[in-house]
């Protein structure tokens, strides 16, 4: 499985503190096994076909759909800020 990131995904994760960017790098290499795996509680954006929220943190959340045989990431953050433009 190939990830592939949004210029909004790059532009956040340059943002984010070191100690979440640590986090969300074992977060991915969860996700590349497992998209659902338990501990991202997965689930489907309310209101989206084809768009999902994963959890980074109790804080933070990330946003992605499946694309080209992969996972798009879509957008990442605090996570209010987030679902305004998943």
């Amino acid at each position: 499985m190939m990830f592939y990131y949004s210029d909004l995904f790059k532009e956040k994760v340059e943002q984010l503190h070191p100690n979440v960017k640590k986090v969300l790098k074992n977060k991915l290499e969860l996700m590349y096994q497992n998209p659902k795996h338990p501990s991202l509680r997965t689930k489907k954006i309310k209101g989206s076909s084809d768009i999902y929220e994963a959890s980074i943190t109790m804080n933070y959340r990330m946003t992605w759909q499946y694309y080209n045989e992969g996972i798009l990431l879509r957008n990442i953050g605090e996570h209010d800020k987030t679902f305004q433009n998943p």
